[in-house]
């Protein structure tokens, strides 16, 4: 899989051990808008996905938590490598520990039904609603977000960033 940039906060010459965290990500896109999640709380937009558990591959993991996050159900033969983001910075809670992160994020199409939302604690807190959004409107909200927790920042860019990339590579028309 392609990496499509690397987002390296250089803030980790203090540790001395690291943690890894992958994710998977769906990219789903119908009439020039696509599938985000939107955090009614922050106020912002994320693409669905979440981490990869022990045992699931990233292809796996981004359609589970697709249906969690969004209710939507991923056609497993749609299923395209688009790429993914690395990330690099000291841990929020231990300033001894590096966070390491690969975002894989793949192009799929879903099934014309929705499924009911299965939310974390903090997902539901956050009220993550699925929305389909023109992808400006996303990468502006994005980056005009004040309030949100810790490690927001660097995601709701991280998904502009990615956004970006797919207008530019001609993916909405």
């Amino acid at each position: 899989m392609r990496l499509l940039f690397e987002m390296d906060k250089k803030d980790y010459a203090a540790c001395t051990h690291s943690f890894t965290r992958n994710s998977a990500r769906s990219i789903i896109i119908r009439d020039k808008k696509i599938a985000m999640i939107h955090s009614a709380k922050y106020d912002h937009y994320k693409f669905p996905g979440g981490g990869i558990e022990t045992g699931e591959t990233p292809e796996e993991a981004m359609a589970r938590e697709t249906l969690e996050e969004a209710g939507l159900v991923v056609i497993p033969s749609s299923v395209r490598e688009y790429g993914y983001v690395h990330r690099i910075q000291k841990s929020d809670g231990d300033e001894t520990e590096c966070f390491i992160q690969d975002n894989f994020y793949y192009l799929c199409e879903v099934e014309s039904s929705t499924a009911p939302q299965k939310l974390d604690g903090y997902e539901a807190e956050e009220a993550y609603t699925l929305e389909w959004v023109v992808p400006y409107n996303a990468i502006r909200r994005n980056r005009s977000v004040v309030e949100s927790p810790h490690n927001h920042p660097m995601m709701l860019e991280r998904e502009a960033r990615v956004l970006e990339l797919l207008i530019s590579e001609g993916y909405f028309g």
